[in-house]
């Protein structure tokens, strides 16, 4: 497996290999987050979620990849359940013909991925009940009684399983963050009590993986919980969580990323101050940045609903020469995000979505423009 992890050193050098896109503003420092507010990241990201399980979509994720990494992209996000574990393995060969043809070097590219799901390995298989009790269950990786809706699992030691998956899979000795996938899920079976206690084992878990060099950092890749109300059920409270990981790790703890959708049509980690620190409700974005997180968007595009027919004010007030470039500098312009993440399955997806990273993205208060009644 490669060694090494995204440096600030590494990272640095990759940024000034594209000039037109380090004078626009493309890479960032994740500035809120101590230990990884020196990392060099762009400000689009590429995701690997969508496509079929398939040796066609394989090739052109392979393909997308490389292109991305040699575009000017160097944050790469996935989960062990992506395309039943294909989208791991091919970010993993992907990165390692970069490396091998000399393009890039292990210390250039943050690696993302995530577990929590009951993931299949390359295909549904024909019993999955079956498939999963010899694997997990049998195996004692996984107990029943730990699983929340059927489907999800945080307990220690399923994830030091899936940990030691999509290793293998990326080809990696070293994870730069890894994500625990929509913890939210488990708020549907479990009370907030039992919830924080397992939430707890998982961290003092990942931790560990810190310091065994298995991971760099953790996190929590949500679809809901950073994005609700204060009192649904499935919402998190982000401080919450930055107190468990300072009980687990201390002050120097390696919980520094979250994740959530953050589009057009999403936009409530800057809208909704559903967080509340110093007796004062704030957005996710502010409270991120006085925790010590650095937040990814996801759902840039919104699987594709944001590609066209946006309202003619959002046009105006953006001006990229079309709806995709629109949404994507939208996303990569909000203050406090540190990357948009958008699915790239095809190396042309790739080129038509860096465009927006060759201007500079909209001053923030130009941007809140867009948000007037905003109660962040």
């Amino acid at each position: 497996m490669l060694p090494g992890f995204a440096t600030p050193d590494g990272t640095l050098r990759y940024r000034d290999r594209f000039s037109q896109f380090r004078e626009a503003g493309h890479f960032r420092h994740p500035e809120s987050a101590p230990g990884a507010n020196e990392l060099w990241l762009s400000s689009i990201g590429l995701g690997t979620y969508l496509g079929e399980p398939d040796d066609t979509a394989d090739t052109n994720y392979i393909d997308a990849i490389s292109t991305a990494v040699r575009s000017g992209i160097n944050v790469l996000d996935t989960a062990i359940n992506y395309r039943h574990q294909r989208s791991e393995r091919n970010l993993g060969a992907a990165l390692a013909q970069l490396i091998r043809a000399g393009d890039v070097k292990r210390e250039e590219v943050l690696v993302c991925t995530k577990a929590g799901y009951l993931s299949f390995d390359g295909n549904l298989p024909a019993d999955p009940r079956a498939y999963f009790m010899r694997e997990y269950v049998e195996s004692g990786v996984l107990n029943p009684k730990e699983l929340a809706g059927g489907m999800h699992c945080i307990a220690p030691r399923y994830l030091e399983d899936q940990i030691e998956r999509s290793r293998r899979n990326l080809g990696l000795e070293t994870i730069d963050v890894f994500y625990l996938h929509n913890p939210e899920s488990q708020l549907a079976d479990v009370s907030p009590e039992l919830f924080r206690d397992r939430l707890k084992h998982a961290f003092a878990l990942l931790e560990n993986c810190v310091n065994t060099r298995k991971l760099r950092y953790y996190g929590m890749a949500t679809w809901n919980g950073f994005r609700v109300p204060d009192g649904t059920r499935d919402y998190i409270s982000l401080s919450g969580v930055v107190e468990l990981a300072q009980e687990m790790g201390g002050g120097a703890h390696h919980f520094r990323f979250i994740q959530l959708p953050f589009n057009l049509g999403m936009p409530e980690a800057y809208t909704l101050a559903n967080q509340t620190l110093h007796n004062k409700n704030v957005s996710v974005f502010t409270a991120a940045a006085q925790l010590g997180i650095a937040v990814v968007g996801s759902a840039t595009l919104y699987q594709g609903r944001l590609t066209h027919g946006l309202p003619a004010p959002i046009r105006q007030a953006i001006a990229m020469k079309n709806d995709s470039e629109n949404a994507i500098q939208f996303a990569r312009s909000a203050p406090g995000l540190t990357t948009a993440l958008v699915g790239m399955g095809q190396r042309e997806h790739v080129t038509a979505n860096l465009k927006p990273a060759l201007v500079a993205p909209a001053r923030p208060a130009e941007w809140a423009r867009l948000f007037p009644e905003s109660d962040r």
